[in-house]
């Protein structure tokens, strides 16, 4: 998942979820504690925020069904940026009040009511990040550049004022004199040193340092995006079928609706993943195959107007003088402060562990293709003399797995997950029955089975689109939180698939099944949250992939591809010697795909801890790779030139480490419920939900573990679940 956050003073743009609880008040230090239950504190948090009433269409309170739905049908660029705009001023506002209280402060009128502030702006904010993101082009391209630095300012201004540092540092260092409850104190606590680590002690020399800092990095972060989506808004066209021989029909039918959606004649290998992947897998034409691969792995990196490398060589140098700024020696100690690894050394002692014997599998990988190809292997031949290895040596084809993963099939599969291990059902809505920002956007109501009770509304977004970023990824547009009285949850999924023609079925590969369901497992996360205070939804980084990257495994699971993952044509359920195939090759080409993955993390760490930031990415990156012995056959799964996950925000800078980090969890949950001998083992699933997914943030994550698993993660389960040897 990667979600782009945006200014916030009360909750977040990407909560996940917190234990509901009876909030108590917090008296001035030294007097009783009086016990105030929930709605007091909330009525006493509102009443310190101004009534204002906006004026801008889109920061009205949303309306219709489901405790309001987004007004999608409503957005346009300009009505956007003038919700925006007032919606800062909004916010300005509330906190201003909370500041300015001349009351004592207590949790009630300073924390509870910063969860509360800023509402409007929030509700504008969650509109603005699926435009920008699903919609795009030039409108809001030119929105998004002119805000950006906006919103960066207005986040500053928040943190950077000294009264309302003051007060919420006065309820922090006071929680048990206040007699806050272990929740209150965590979250005032994690407030306060929220706001030092984003410079409330520095003096105003040094605020005014950083604010020119995080202007500039707003401004950097969305010139690279658009940079990026328009380097992805290319294609390769192949004018002749023997071009695209050796591709399924699907993948041949998708490049050819992609070249007459575009009025072109022949085959248009679009230049996202989910068109590339394919076409290097199965495509005979080798100098194609290089084409295509040479095209995707240089977005970003072709010395033309959306070349990105000196816009990284900004960002990189920003990010070094605001750490050091802040006290720390680089950026990846500052980000790694609110991180369950700790420290960048943590990150890259599992890294390391892992590193060694992915290395010496791709070894073997290389040579038992070159035994089939006669001659050394490329890049942009692996995907295609894996899969010959594959046939060879399991009798597996992937043409083979593709017709029981059609599309609508594998996402019905996903819901009877969910039913069956949280009792959440999934019915689709009919069109029209809310506002999508899409046509082709589906939504889906979602009920606990067992009380029947309304959870929320899932959209869903699955189809590329020009100006739509590419990848995949969840959004919220409403998170879980009783605070202020719990509303309806509304989330999305979002995809890239080729759209099809009227009536042709999308099948898709069982590597998209599993993203699919990665993606989802995000949503399920958020679906299950049970929160009091919003902004425990933000989980630390490495572990907010870990209830993603669990549900992966359900995929191949026998009731989900008895029921639901059946041949597309025939209705036959996978056979179990197909199934058998494929568990016997689970592990196969495992060095390929921990590689390219492991070297963009590698090299991710190493950028971020640099003394000196490097000026010319393109060395850098390639001294990095050769320091850690980069096999020559493989590419970074993610190069830096193209690198969203690093250079769109911070989110994920010095943090891609994360993915396997959370996978240590992930493999170590999933051998918990296989030697229970039943995978949808109910009494696992609903321990599951309640302490991993439900809490969020009011418990660290790492005690949380251990109190479902009742130890650490084991390493060893990570290294199994990918074939290589348990040291």
């Amino acid at each position: 998942m990667h979600r782009r956050q945006l200014l916030i003073a009360g909750g977040s743009l990407m909560a996940l979820s917190a234990c509901a609880s009876t909030g108590s008040g917090a008296a001035p230090a030294g007097s009783a504690p009086a016990a105030m239950d929930l709605a007091e504190e909330a009525r006493i948090a509102r009443a310190v925020l101004p009534k204002a009433t906006p004026k801008a269409e889109l920061l009205q309170p949303w309306t219709g069904p489901y405790d309001g739905v987004p007004p999608f049908d409503k957005v346009t660029p300009a009505k956007l940026r003038e919700a925006m705009l007032e919606g800062i001023e909004l916010q300005r506002a509330d906190i201003a009040a909370i500041a300015n209280n001349p009351e004592p402060p207590t949790f009630a009128n300073t924390l509870a009511a910063m969860e509360l502030a800023g509402e409007p702006l929030d509700r504008a904010s969650n509109i603005y990040g699926v435009m920008t993101s699903n919609i795009g082009g030039e409108a809001y391209d030119a929105v998004d550049t002119e805000l950006s630095p906006i919103l960066s300012a207005a986040s500053d201004e928040i943190t950077f004022n000294e009264k309302l540092f003051q007060r919420i540092k006065t309820v922090a260092d006071n929680a048990d004199a206040m007699g806050l409850s272990p929740q209150q104190k965590r979250l005032a606590e994690r407030r306060r040193d929220a706001f030092i680590r984003s410079g409330a002690n520095l003096d105003a020399a040094g605020k005014a340092e950083l604010g020119r800092i995080n202007t500039a990095l707003s401004n950097a972060f969305t010139r690279f995006g658009q940079k990026v989506v328009a380097d992805e808004n290319s294609w390769t066209l192949i004018p002749n079928e023997a071009g695209v021989a050796g591709l399924p029909a699907s993948n041949k039918a998708a490049a050819a609706s992609a070249a007459r959606s575009r009025n072109l004649q022949g085959w248009a290998i679009l230049n996202t993943r989910s068109a590339v992947d394919p076409f290097l897998t199965f495509a005979d034409d080798r100098a194609l195959r290089e084409q295509v691969w040479k095209k995707f792995v240089n977005r970003g990196d072709n010395g033309d107007a959306n070349d990105t490398n000196s816009t990284i060589a900004e960002i990189v140098k920003l990010r070094d003088q605001r750490a050091k700024l802040l006290g720390y020696r680089n950026h990846a100690e500052l980000r790694m402060q609110d991180t369950m690894a700790k420290t960048p050394a943590n990150a890259q002692n599992l890294m390391d562990r892992v590193w060694a014997p992915a290395k010496a599998r791709v070894a073997e990988e290389v040579a038992d293709m070159k035994a089939i190809a006669g001659f050394d292997i490329e890049p942009w031949d692996y995907l295609y003399f894996a899969e010959k290895v594959r046939k060879a040596k399991y009798d597996l084809d992937q043409n083979q797995l593709k017709p029981y993963f059609e599309l609508n099939a594998v996402r019905a599969g996903s819901f009877a997950m969910a039913e069956r291990l949280y009792g959440f059902k999934f019915t689709k809505l009919p069109k029209g029955s809310v506002p999508t920002f899409e046509p082709d956007v589906e939504v889906y109501e979602l009920h606990d089975k067992a009380t029947g009770k309304l959870i929320g509304l899932y959209y869903t977004d699955d189809y590329a689109r020009p100006g739509k970023r590419s990848g995949a990824w969840m959004t919220t547009y409403r998170s879980f939180s009783t605070l202020d009285g719990s509303k309806v949850i509304l989330g999305s999924n979002n995809n890239n698939f080729t759209k099809p023609e009227p009536g042709e079925p999308v099948l898709i590969s069982l590597d998209d099944a599993e993203t699919l369901f990665h993606e989802f497992g995000h949503t399920l996360h958020y679906f299950s949250s049970n929160v009091t205070y919003p902004s425990f939804g933000n989980t630390p980084r490495d572990f907010v992939e870990y209830p993603s990257q669990v549900h992966e495994h359900w995929v191949l699971s026998r009731p989900i591809l008895d029921g639901y993952l059946k041949h597309y044509q025939t209705g036959e359920a996978m056979p179990q010697a197909l199934v058998d195939k494929i568990q016997a090759s689970s592990t196969f080409n495992q060095g390929y795909a921990t590689v390219s993955y492991l070297s963009s993390a590698i090299v991710d760490m190493d950028l971020h801890t640099q003394a000196v930031p490097p000026t010319d990415i393109d060395a850098f990156e390639k001294a990095s790779l050769a320091r850690i012995g980069m096999p020559k056959e493989i590419v970074m799964r993610h190069r830096l030139p193209q690198f969203n996950h690093l250079f769109t925000s911070d989110a994920y800078s010095a943090g891609y480490y994360s993915y396997l980090w959370s996978e240590t969890m992930d493999a170590d949950t999933w051998a918990y419920f296989e030697e229970s001998g039943d995978v949808f083992n109910p009494d696992i699933a609903g321990r599951f939900k309640s302490i991993m997914l439900a809490p969020g943030n009011t418990t660290d994550r790492a005690e949380a573990y251990r109190a479902f698993r009742g130890r650490d993660p084991d390493v060893a389960a990570l290294l199994k679940v990918r074939g290589f040897p348990v040291s």
